[in-house]
């Protein structure tokens, strides 16, 4: 169980994100923060990401490795397709 609240995540969450944008950019990517719900962090890829066969990897071994080493183990990433953000509950 994670020792935090979803509003106590969304600035460190927030900085991590902005922390790893400039690794996505340089393949032509981005990454947008959308939410956090229950230990899971929303986020929407861009650019080069959407269809991007390692894109899977990114959020896996970039993003949510990042979170994890940095807040805390348990946080987890879905990326929210382009459409769906406002069916985050569904996902």
């Amino acid at each position: 169980m994670i020792p935090f609240s979803d509003e106590e995540l969304m600035e460190p969450v927030r900085n991590i994100i902005t922390k790893v944008q400039p690794s996505l950019a340089l393949d032509g990517g981005d990454i947008d923060f959308i939410t956090i719900k229950n230990g899971v962090v929303y986020v929407q890829l861009k650019g080069a990401c959407i269809g991007c066969g390692s894109s899977g990897n990114t959020l896996k071994y970039g993003v949510e490795r990042q979170l994890r080493m940095d807040i805390h183990p348990e946080l987890t990433v879905v990326n929210v397709p382009f459409g769906m953000e406002n069916q985050i509950d569904q996902l």
